[in-house]
């Protein structure tokens, strides 16, 4: 820094004598306020706060500190409320600023508007672990000084103007877990030495102009994601890690054909090469892989037959074979009858059902057989036959809001709403008589948290049959004023009984003509719904058509209603403006447990695969966590186009989960995706981001504290004790495995999440203790 602005800084130092931070060195305060004068923030700024360390994060600026060292510095410009980079900024200034903080660990500029070269003064962070410098205009080559900063485990440098060859000594950080370079000139082949890189989990260098052969990355065993896309690198298939859940390597320049191995990737969730040079026979049993849900292979050369009767993994939700050389009949599993939450194009091929633009017969065996007979093609088959697969990248991204049918039924239940007609009622007695207020003997004696269920449940009025009057009455005649909520054939109202108490009534506009008893057994589940962390069944009431009161024109389903908006919100800070402490987060993660505990066992047979996101739990007026959604087929048929597009675009904004029929392991992987955004304070919304942030958080449980605390939310950094951290990110990474194995059970996730709960009241009784014994010395010095 020269002597005039050393000057300048110390004088307003002077000036503003609250500037000389109390929580940090004083070399850190003035690196603050220098970074503060480079970047023109505003007065209102944490940079300007009494106490930066304690100042509230805004969308442009978060810092986080540890005892008495800056550990976190984020900085982003996507919030549209950074202020421009002032004329005759320097980025070398700014990079130099920061050396005055050993102790930074995490450094996240993102959007800034920073040019030019990388400085070098970035190799003096010796203590980094996480370097985001996305979204800015960064050019050049990346400076070796980024070598010395060996305890890396997270490089993103995406959407930056950076060029030359990917460096070989990225293989010399023994703990990188990310690197993810897409979107910049990178040229040149690949270095060998990624072979080598044995932590590495995502690797994405996707829009660069690299080319040549992919190193052999067999042994990368813990490589999850690979992202090529967009690339120049072929002809022949690289060698991969049979572990991968993400493979794209569209739009490069791979020919001859795919490796049978690829068969045995049993992990494998997306695969993309679409857009390549392929030419041979197509695996068709990879749309039968276990955990499959995305393939596109259009824009190739693969030809064969396929077959009506073949099968498809039960996950899948969007297949491309367009613009091959395909023919036969197109499986029945990818057929869209029954399947509007599929996306399947094929044409350009020679399928025998001729839709989406079919080719004849004779087009595709010419041109096969065309492609199949050169010998020198021929020769390539057989070394590629020998040859074993390398790796192919994934951004594991966007596709999974297209999840599977059960999310159908799921909506089905929150869409309905029960009315009964006053002229021509159902027969209530039939009704009543088959509704039962109280367990069953059977429930009894199957449901093993049905005691504490009832215990806990005791306060939640009797299920019963509803008048129409009634719900006439407590809406204002259905006005729309009480509308929250509608679609295309259902509608949500809020209502007010006669006492003044709040419920929700679900409406549900039936497409056939059915009688009561008909929807008897569906509402007989319905009635069980009664639990202290679900949005409790009040009670039901059918609407019949005016001319025949024996068929059923509405059905009008009663629920609790909660107050407090979604979890999601108290995240965020939306409706008090304070978001959740870290023990009220752990005890709407317990009570959103137990809730899912008891779908599972509480009611015969169990609820399993309820697609639950954060915005699917709802707090009521005392902040009790209330799960909203579950996979009952309610009515499922009466559903029509629009009802599975509103559920399939509710998932899509939520999360997005690996699904499991039949057992819990679907239900694990959404808790754990609600867990980690409680932990890391931030909206999560697609895959990509899942995996991303499980692999920060598995980082962060081997690192030390101040590691840990740089992951999460900075608003609950001071007020988590270290054991319940590691506690609760513990049983989060289980929850988000992806061996299903491997995931723990509902009952495991609580013990977890109560002995959170313990340490952290322990944690803050000796905190109390010692603010006590402080006060009680301080008065006797007195």
């Amino acid at each position: 820094m020269s002597s005039p602005t050393l000057l300048l800084t110390l004088l307003l130092l002077h000036l503003h004598p609250h500037l000389s931070f109390q929580l940090l060195q004083q070399s850190q305060s003035h690196a603050l306020w220098r970074i503060h004068l480079l970047l023109s923030f505003p007065p209102t700024s944490p940079f300007h706060s009494p106490d930066p360390c304690a100042a509230e994060p805004t969308p442009s600026l978060t810092l986080v500190c540890y005892q008495d060292n800056l550990t976190q510095l984020h900085i982003s410009g996507l919030s549209g409320d950074l202020p421009p980079l002032p004329p005759g900024f320097s980025t070398a200034s700014f990079f130099s600023a920061l050396t005055a903080f050993p102790g930074l660990k995490v450094l996240s500029l993102v959007g800034v508007g920073f040019g030019g070269p990388l400085p070098g003064y970035v190799g003096q962070l010796s203590s980094l672990e996480i370097l985001n410098l996305s979204s800015n205009a960064l050019s050049g080559m990346i400076p070796r000084e980024v070598w010395l900063l060996r305890g890396l485990q997270t490089i993103v440098l995406d959407n930056n103007r950076f060029e030359g060859e990917v460096p070989g000594w990225f293989s010399m950080f023994p703990s990188l877990a990310v690197l993810s370079l897409r979107n910049n000139s990178f040229r040149g082949s690949l270095p060998d030495s990624v072979s080598s890189m044995v932590m590495l989990r995502v690797l994405a260098l996707s829009q660069n102009n690299l080319s040549g052969h992919v190193p052999n990355l067999q042994k990368l065993s813990n490589l999850q994601v690979l992202d090529l896309e967009g690339n120049r690198f072929g002809p022949h298939f690289p060698s991969l890690s049979t572990r991968l859940v993400t493979l794209v390597i569209s739009k490069n320049r791979f020919s001859l054909g795919l490796p049978e191995e690829l068969n045995s990737f049993y992990q494998l969730e997306k695969f993309d090469a679409s857009s390549n040079h392929f030419v041979g026979p197509f695996l068709p049993k990879l749309l039968s892989l276990p955990s499959m849900r995305y393939v596109d292979v259009g824009g190739n050369k693969f030809f064969g037959k396929l077959m009506e009767n073949m099968s498809c993994s039960p996950e899948l939700g969007f297949v491309n074979l367009s613009s091959n050389l395909l023919s036969g009949e197109l499986p029945g599993c990818l057929k869209s009858e029954g399947k509007d939450n599929m996306i399947v194009l094929y044409g350009n091929n020679c399928f025998s059902n001729h839709e989406q633009g079919q080719h004849p017969p004779v087009f595709c065996q010419n041109a096969a057989l065309a492609v199949d007979v050169e010998p020198s093609k021929r020769m390539n088959h057989t070394r590629l036959a020998r040859f074993k697969p390398e790796v192919a990248f994934g951004i594991v991204g966007g596709i999974l809001g297209l999840v599977s049918a059960v999310a159908l039924a799921s909506v089905a239940i929150m869409r309905l709403n029960c009315k009964k007609v006053s002229e021509h009622p159902p027969p209530a007695r039939i009704i009543t008589e088959n509704i039962s207020t109280m367990p069953t003997a059977k429930m009894l004696s199957d449901a093993r948290h049905i005691s504490l269920t009832m215990k806990m449940g005791a306060k939640i009025p009797p299920y019963r049959t509803f008048t129409l009057e009634e719900l006439i009455n407590s809406t204002n005649g259905f006005e729309h004023f009480s509308l929250i909520g509608q679609g295309s054939n259902w509608q949500v109202y809020r209502a007010n009984g006669a006492d003044g108490s709040p419920f929700m009534i679900r409406s549900l506009q039936m497409r056939k003509k059915r009688s009561p008893q008909y929807y008897m057994p569906v509402i007989e589940r319905v009635s069980k719904l009664r639990h202290a962390h679900l949005l409790s069944s009040l009670g039901h009431c059918f609407e019949c058509h005016s001319d025949d009161s024996s068929n059923v024109l509405k059905v009008h389903l009663i629920f609790e209603f909660a107050a407090n908006g979604t979890l999601r919100d108290h995240i965020s800070g939306k409706p008090s403006g304070k978001p959740l402490s870290w023990i009220q987060r752990i005890a709407a993660m317990t009570e959103v447990a137990k809730g899912i505990q008891f779908l599972h066992t509480g009611i015969v047979p169990g609820v399993f695969s309820n697609e639950v996101s954060i915005t699917d739990v709802l707090l009521d007026h005392n902040l009790q966590a209330k799960v909203s959604k579950y996979n009952i087929p309610l009515l499922a048929e009466e559903c029509g186009r629009k009802a599975k597009e509103w559920s399939v675009s509710q998932r899509a904004r939520g999360s997005a989960s690996s699904r499991v029929k039949g057992n819990d392991k679907g239900d694990i992987f959404d808790i754990g995706v609600i867990l980690l955004e409680l932990v890391v304070g931030r909206p999560i919304k697609s895959h990509d981001e899942i995996c991303l942030l499980r692999d920060l958080i598995k980082v962060g449980l081997n690192a030390d504290d101040a590691a840990r605390r740089s992951i999460i939310d900075p608003a609950i950094t001071k007020d988590c004790s270290d054991e319940s951290l590691r506690t609760t990110m513990g049983i989060c990474a289980r929850c988000l495995s992806i061996e299903d194995a491997d995931k723990p059970s509902v009952e495991d996730v609580l013990w977890n999440l109560q002995f959170a709960t313990q340490v952290q009241d322990s944690f803050r009784q000796d905190s109390r203790n010692s603010r006590d014994s402080s006060s009680v010395s301080s008065y006797q010095e007195v």
